[in-house]
């Protein structure tokens, strides 16, 4: 009888380290990009933190340009898929607006790392995104999700028209983006803690509010 060829051994495991490592790698990449940005950030302080050594961060990712290209990439790809997962086009559309505007502010909430990653790409020009296909792809679905719930409001005459989705996702993006980098210089400013979670609760109110006397007809 011939035996079936089996596979060396070995082989499985060596490819779940190699998975295994590139997480903690990627992990430990974005704290220290989110802490110090693409420029104060160290390879050596990753590759510690990791667990790992700076041959194996420049074997998988080439560089620091690229290890920091594919944070920022999965950083953009986790916020577009959540916001697939919204599940929007099931909800009446000011339902699905109001998720939409509570969802962008939970998220910058729980992700303090996006922001200040997006900070970084900004000051850099977004030389990176410039060279990044997924992140330009999940960037029109996004805009085709937003379009559509536009389009199915209008319709049914709760949504004015003429609306420019780009346009409202910057808005939505900005009075949460803006409010956050800008806590700690508005909490001395406004002579308020902005973020006590009073504070927090009503800028989301405010949020919603704000978008929904911006959309609705």
């Amino acid at each position: 009888m011939i035996n079936e060829p089996t596979e060396k051994p070995g082989r499985k495991p060596r490819i779940r380290d190699a998975e295994a490592t590139k997480a903690r790698i990627l992990d430990a990449a974005k704290k220290e990009f989110a802490k110090n940005g693409l420029g104060g950030a160290r390879v050596d302080v990753i590759a510690e933190k990791a667990k790992a050594n700076k041959r194996m961060i420049y074997h998988y990712f080439e560089s620091k340009e690229g290890l920091f290209q594919t944070v920022l990439e999965d950083a953009y790809i986790a916020i577009r898929t959540a916001e697939q997962k919204l599940n929007l086009d099931v909800l009446e559309p000011k339902a699905a607006l109001e998720k939409l505007v509570r969802f962008t502010w939970e998220y910058y909430l729980k992700n303090p790392e996006f922001i200040t990653l997006v900070n970084s790409e900004n000051l850099h020009r977004a030389k990176h995104l410039k060279k990044s296909v997924v992140i330009k792809a999940a960037s029109r679905k996004f805009v085709n999700m937003v379009e559509v719930l536009l389009e199915r409001g209008a319709s049914q005459g709760v949504f004015r028209r003429g609306i420019d989705p780009v346009q409202l996702n910057i808005t939505i993006a900005a009075i949460g983006y803006y409010y956050l980098t800008n806590r700690f210089t508005g909490s001395i400013v406004f002579e308020r803690d902005l973020m006590a979670k009073e504070a927090v609760d009503e800028r989301l109110r405010f949020n919603i509010e704000t978008i929904m006397r911006l959309v609705c007809a």
